[in-house]
């Protein structure tokens, strides 16, 4: 690339923008496995708050070990999308054991959640829907959502603020107009909810079970990603629709359509999925660009991935006590004098305000050997910066006293 270009001129002023405002991110290297306790290039030891590893899975003996016995009958790499010759017998039993664990008809798995996400609104829906998101959503269905209208012209988006259903800017309010949506050709089409199950930066959940029957109500279909609510939400850790009492239909209905990851919770490796009816995983076979023009998940993480779903749903006691620790966590950081959202969730947010304050106090964390990420703008919005603690099933409570106490000396 020749220097002096407009893409380096505006690149360069960019980066010095970044650095001036103090918000510039830096990367840390791990030189060893995930878990409480990681060892980060030129700090050492440091205990990790920052992880999606909520289980302590990612480093659990046998998911290592089912990996290597992947690794060494099926080889390293799957070289083929899933149509042509690239779905292997540990694919079919994963995505069978997900669609057990989530109570679905059937589940696809893809390379990462992103892509799972970025196939179910483009391949779904057809002139006249109407895709209806919750305005905190991740940025992949975001990203999916804008797709859809590029790629399906006719395609209707609508957003509401972040968990409200009733009154102004909810959920209900924009049900009734899209209720009134066509292709322009006066056919009305299918009308699409969706929501994260746990939001990723506020530890906040959805209200499923009311979504649930304002869907009805309009003859709506409900989506969620739950990438944040496997392994945390419910007595088994099967989800945010587990916590409300929604598996296999259950007195408050049903969720019809997850997306959802095995890099988080299940044990950490890679890959998403989605899970519903047979008919939604036939279309993204059929139809869906991520799965026709993208290689399978490797069969490693699959296998990886299986064993942590199994060892989850073994042990409930482990999700007991994540959710033990999280109680404990939030009780010490609030005695000690921080503002932390409450939420049963294993994400605790500490509302600090401005962004440089956030990296700042994120950078000075790490001085005192805690690795806690700082978060701010375009992640969150101006002045709701925080430092997001995330809890493990992994951490001692003597991890979180130390957690606690770095804060303080904050």
């Amino acid at each position: 690339m020749t220097s002096g270009t407009v893409f380096d001129v505006r690149t360069d002023a960019l980066f010095a923008t970044l650095r001036a405002e103090r918000v510039w991110k830096t990367l840390q290297m791990l030189e060893g496995p995930m878990g409480p306790v990681v060892k980060i290039r030129g700090r050492g030891d440091c205990l990790c708050f920052c992880s999606n590893n909520y289980l302590g899975l990612a480093n659990h003996p046998e998911v290592i070990e089912e990996g290597i016995r992947g690794l060494r009958e099926y080889g390293a790499g799957t070289a083929s999308v899933r149509f042509i010759c690239g779905t292997f017998t540990p694919h079919e039993e994963l995505e069978d054991a997900i669609a057990k664990m989530m109570g679905t008809q059937a589940s696809y798995t893809f390379v990462s959640a992103w892509t799972a996400n970025e196939a179910v609104f483009p391949t779904l829906c057809e002139a006249g829907d109407t895709i209806i998101s919750d305005e905190l959503n991740h940025a992949c269905i975001i990203d999916s959502i804008r797709l859809a209208t590029v790629i399906k012209k006719g395609v209707h988006k609508s957003v509401y603020k972040n968990n409200t259903l009733t009154g102004a800017n909810s959920l209900e309010q924009r049900l009734k107009e899209a209720s009134t949506n066509t292709d322009g050709g006066g056919k009305r089409g299918q009308i699409w909810v969706v929501t994260d199950g746990v939001f990723s930066m506020e530890g906040s959940i959805a209200d499923l079970p009311t979504m649930r029957r304002m869907c009805d109500a309009y003859g709506a279909i409900l989506v969620v990603d739950d990438s944040h609510g496997h392994g945390v939400m419910g007595k088994t850790g099967r989800g945010t629709h587990e916590h409300w009492g929604m598996m296999g239909g259950g007195t408050s209905g049903r969720v019809d359509i997850f997306t959802g990851t095995l890099g988080k919770a299940l044990g950490g490796g890679a890959g998403g999925f989605v899970a519903g009816d047979r008919r939604v995983i036939e279309l993204l076979i059929q139809r869906g660009r991520p799965t026709l023009f993208s290689n399978a998940l490797p069969v490693t993480v699959a296998c990886s991935a299986k064993k942590a779903i199994e060892i989850m749903l073994r042990e409930p006691e482990r999700v007991q006590r994540l959710k033990d620790n999280v109680a404990y966590a939030r009780q010490k950081i609030k005695a000690a004098g921080f503002d932390v959202l409450e939420s049963p969730t294993a994400i605790c947010p500490v509302i600090v305000g401005e962004t440089a304050k956030a990296i700042a106090m994120s950078q000075r964390l790490l001085e005192l050997g805690v690795f806690v990420i700082g978060f701010g703008y375009p992640v969150v919005p101006e002045g709701h910066a925080r430092l997001r603690c995330q809890i493990s099933a992994a951490h001692t409570r003597e991890h979180i006293d130390t957690l606690v106490d770095a804060l303080k000396k904050l």
